[in-house]
Formats: C-alpha cells, structure tokens, sequence
C-alpha cells in the first residue's frame, strides 16, 4: 500500500488530485507540497522556531491549507481565528497565543487590521491574502524560497480557542513533540478510518463548514493525509452542498445538524436533481441531532450518516449508523484510544443506567492544557479524565446518551456560544443593571440568543432600549453572539448570595417545546 500523511503523499504521488479552493482553482498533491514547503521555510527565515505560533483570520481556500501542513511539519503552533469576531475579540486571541505571524484576508480587513494596531503586532509579522492597509502579500512569505522540504522538521499541532464559564476564550494547548511529521501524518490518517473512511482509493472529502472550526480543519488535514481530494466550500448552502456531492461524487464530509434541517427542508424536485449515491462516511456532530432529523437523512443518504461527540479539548465516542437504528439517540462507544465514564460530584464512577458527568480522556501524546491557566486546567480533571460538563448516562452496552449540557451554553447552528461573554458585554451598558442570557427555541438553528435585561431604575424598558442595548453588543461582540432579541424583567430571580436561578428565565420559552438538552 501507498505510503500515508501528505507530505509522503505529495513526493510519491505529485500528479495525485489534492484540492479544488472554492473559485474552482485545482491543486496537485505536489503543488499543494511545494507550496507548503515554501511557506515553511518563510516562515523559518521569520525566526520562528519549534513551539512559536502563528494565528490566521482567514476564509476557506488554499493559503489556510499550507499555513496548516507548514505548522504541522515545523514544529508550530497554528491558531485560526473565527472571522466573525470583532476586532477586541480577535486582539485578545493572537496576544494570549503569543502568535509571531498574523495572517489575514482582505475581507476582513477592517477589523483584522484594528485587532493589529490595538496590540501594536509587528508590520513586518502581518500579512495579508488581498489587500489590508498595513500588512505585507501573503507571496512574500514564500517569495524566494525553495519548494523542498525543511530540514529538522518537527510535528506541529492547533491551538484552538474555546469558551468557558469566564467568558473569555482559553487556548486548547498539546505539547508539540519531537515526532517525525511523516510519522504524523500516518497516526492523524488514522484517525478518519474509525468512521469507516479507508484511505486512498476514490475518496473525496467535501469541506462545507469554516477551516477554523477544529473538527472541520482535523477533518479536512486528515482527509488529506488519507491521499483524497478536498473540496473546499466558501459559504454552504444546501443546493451548493448537493451540487458538489454529484460534480465531485464526495464520498465524505463533517457536518453539523442544522445542515441536515436545511437540506431536508429543500423542495423534492430540488433534491431529486443530484445524485447523492456516492456518499459513505457523513460524520456529524456540535449539536444533538434531533432522532426524526437523522432518520430522514438515514433514508435519504442510505447508511453513510456517523456521529461522534467530543470537544475540543478532545473525545469521545463514536456511532455506526446500524448501531444508532438498533439504540436511537445514543452518541456511541468510547473511540480507539480513548475512555469515557461517567462520574458523581465526587469523582466516584457510576454504573451503568446512572445519570452524572461525562467524563474522557484520551490516549498518550494527547493531554492538554488551558495556556497559561492551570486553575482552569485542574479544575476540569478527574483521576487523569477531563469533563466539559455534559450531563449523561451508560448503558450496559458502554453506549452514552446525553442527559444534558454544559449548564448554560447555548448551541446555535452548531456553534458553540457562551452566555457569560455576552452578559458581560451588556453590563458594560450605562443603563444596563443587570442580565442574563440563554438560549431559547429556534426551529432551524436549535437554538438563539435571548437576552433578559434588569434596567437601571431610571431607565425606561421597551423597543427603544432594547434597540440601543443590541447596537451596543454589535460593536462588542462578533454577529453570531449578538442577542436576537431582549426581555425586561423588574428584578433578576437572584438568592441572598446573588446566585442567578437562570433556569426560571428560560423554562417559560421552552413550555411546549422538547426538552432542551
């Protein structure tokens, strides 16, 4: 068999077809390997040695793929940065990651290049796809420098940020090892095969959602290090999806359930015009998939739809289809190389049928930490195992079944969204006393941000205020985390010790709803 990771893949196989960006250009593995090559040794003549980091704003296209492969054989860190977010927001992710380099696009110029100023990042270190007053072309990375591979190459990884309880972003750091990239590649193309994706072959992996989630950037390197195309989307739309799988015949993707809501909600003649009997591994997960959701894709795609849950932090379990018709609602079995228990507040591990916190850890080289906030780090750990809070229950069997999530975190579309970031936000607000957010039914999204607001005594409640609070939060906070609407309330359902009972707030919008989990 052929030699697995990309780079083997880019010298063995250069005429291999890599990747199609979405303006429709088409790369070789050779020429996506010596692009990426020449971007390592860029940023090599920058100083950046095993361990230093860089960070991107980028969309979907070729450039966020060779930064990515150049990280992972260079012994750096790579951080993407969601390009929704505002220039406060992205300011505090490329200081707190200690990034050498920011890379940028044009598109999202304006609050890149202010994220930039505000931390006074070095000109010489910006760069820009397109045009950002202030950074240099992305070409002059790579301008001049050769297309063979580094000499002491070193894995890399990402570094992720995710929200917590303290609203701001905390970075998801592994420790960059001393293995052979090749090597790497091998053990990451191993990952993809426990949802029955085989490599080589005619596989062909169809990147929908944004690269700077991390299971869709794991997804899309993996698919790569397999040896299969890539296709990668700008913006998904459910037709634009369906196209691609009948043009490229993709065999896999990772997806989210609202992208099941969407495509299922398109008219039949419209679904009727592609041919979707290509596809074998469509692996979802972000969000619970509602039973009667899955179901109509089982029947629609055939037996391809796998679930898995995990975070970033890491994971997790894993669902076949056949295995989730025979225990409908089930998330799955611990995967290869991980554990999953569920335990008391006391770190006692439950037996199967008992309800506590999911608790996993994974495999060695995998630990984490929270950068620089070990109290945070600890306060998440169990006997070696790590919680990101869920709620749920084993079954004999070793199948988990989530009960519930993280107290308060709302999952909009698949995204993760942390109310206390936004909270904070609008009690930065003069007329603002007090304020609470969750969130609250929605029938595409699963869920949307409401906002509930204690005014200040003299402030009068009502569309005027609630119109000004919002316009407020738009120059705070990135659009997917601006409240969709707000509520006044006369006094916040707060104990003695301030203790906010939010459930109070939020049951009401849920009376007639299915249980929020």
């Amino acid at each position: 068999m052929a030699s697995l990771g990309f780079w083997k893949i880019g010298q063995e196989q250069p005429d291999r077809p890599a990747l199609v960006t979405p303006d429709g250009a088409e790369w070789t593995f050779g020429e996506l390997l010596a692009a990426t090559n020449r971007v390592t040794h860029g940023l090599r003549a920058l100083g950046l040695t095993k361990g230093d980091a860089i960070a991107t704003v980028l969309p979907n296209g070729a450039e966020m793929i060779q930064l990515y492969m150049a990280c992972l054989q260079a012994g750096l860190y790579i951080t993407p940065i969601n390009h929704h977010l505002v220039a406060d927001e992205i300011a505090y992710i490329v200081e707190d990651s200690e990034a050498k380099v920011l890379v940028g696009h044009e598109r999202f110029a304006d609050e890149t290049a202010k994220a930039a100023d505000q931390i006074d990042f070095p000109a010489d270190r910006r760069f820009a796809i397109g045009e950002i007053p202030g950074f240099r072309p992305f070409a002059e990375l790579s301008e001049g420098q050769p297309d063979t591979l580094p000499d002491e190459r070193s894995s890399g990884a990402a570094m992720h940020y995710t929200s917590g309880t303290t609203g701001r972003p905390k970075g998801v750091k592994r420790p960059v090892v001393d293995i052979d990239p090749d090597v790497f590649g091998e053990l990451f193309a191993g990952f993809p095969q426990m949802f029955g994706i085989t490599p080589m072959g005619d596989g062909v992996h169809c990147t929908g959602s944004p690269l700077y989630h991390t299971a869709v950037l794991h997804f899309t390197g993996n698919s790569l290090h397999l040896g299969h195309r890539v296709i990668l989307m700008d913006k998904w739309t459910p037709e634009g999806m369906l196209e691609l799988i009948d043009r490229y015949q993709v065999t896999h993707s990772h997806m989210v359930p609202t992208q099941f809501n969407r495509l299922l909600a398109l008219p039949d003649e419209v679904k009727a015009k592609y041919d979707v009997s290509s596809t074998r591994n469509m692996v979802h997960a972000a969000a619970p998939c509602p039973p009667d959701v899955k179901r109509a894709m089982l029947e629609w795609w055939g037996p391809s739809i796998y679930e898995y849950y995990a975070a970033t932090e890491g994971g997790g379990t894993i669902v076949t289809p056949e295995e989730w018709l025979e225990k409908p609602g089930t998330v799955g079995k611990a995967w290869n190389n991980s554990e999953v228990v569920i335990m008391d507040d006391e770190g006692n591990e439950l037996p199967p049928g008992e309800v506590g916190t999911v608790y996993m850890r994974m495999g060695t080289g995998q630990d984490f930490e929270y950068k620089d906030d070990p109290e945070k780090t600890a306060e998440n750990r169990k006997k070696g195992f790590f919680t990101v809070g869920d709620i749920g229950v084993m079954d004999e069997d070793g199948f988990l079944f989530l009960r519930d999530r993280k107290s308060h975190m709302i999952i909009s579309g698949g995204v993760n969204i942390y109310p206390a970031e936004i909270e904070n936000a609008l009690l930065g607000h003069p007329k603002v006393a007090d304020a609470a957010v969750f969130g609250i039914p929605h029938p595409d999204w699963g869920e949307e941000v409401k906002a509930v607001v204690e005014p200040v005594d003299d402030a009068e409640p009502g569309d005027e205020l609630a119109a000004e609070i919002l316009a407020y939060c738009g120059e705070k906070l990135a659009k997917f985390k601006i409240p969709r609407s707000v509520d006044f309330t006369d006094e916040m359902p707060r104990d003695p010790n301030g203790k906010l009972y939010k459930r109070k707030l939020r049951d009401p919008y849920w009376e007639g709803h299915e249980a929020k989990i």
